[in-house]
């Protein structure tokens, strides 16, 4: 059949989780873009509601319990280095409840809240276009 990303198109998701006026970021320990610092995010399930994919996968990979989100975009990443092809809708949420954890440790190595005004590198090219995508970023 093939693997998502790699032998076609994956299809995933990322949700922009905001506290504070600062961003929660992971440190990838696999590729796509291993040791980058991330947003959450991960493969959409077939027959699975992306914005409840997003909401799943941040709950899996931070332990905190998601409410609403919006939806930011979309973004493409080719990501030649890795070999990957990624087509993915973003979203953003500042309703979070109870404090992020490092839940899966063979997938992620550090997290942290982080200003957007300074972010460590590096960043995800996915990353980057969902800060991108940020109304504030955008100037509105």
């Amino acid at each position: 059949m093939g693997r998502p990303g790699v032998d076609f198109p994956g299809f995933g998701v990322g949700l922009v989780i905001l506290r504070d006026a600062k961003i929660l970021l992971y440190k990838r320990l696999r590729a796509p873009e291993a040791g980058y610092w991330n947003i959450v995010g991960g493969k959409v399930d077939h027959m699975e509601p992306a914005e409840q994919a997003a909401r799943r996968e941040a709950e899996e990979e931070t332990g905190l319990v998601i409410g609403r989100i919006e939806r930011l975009g979309m973004t493409e990443q080719i990501i030649d280095a890795d070999r990957q092809h990624w087509i993915s809708l973003l979203y953003v949420t500042r309703d979070i409840e109870g404090e992020p954890q490092l839940t899966e440790p063979d997938k992620l190595s550090d997290f942290g809240w982080f200003p957007l005004t300074n972010l460590p590198e590096p960043l995800s090219a996915f990353t980057k276009a969902a800060i991108a995508a940020l109304p504030a970023a955008r100037g509105e």
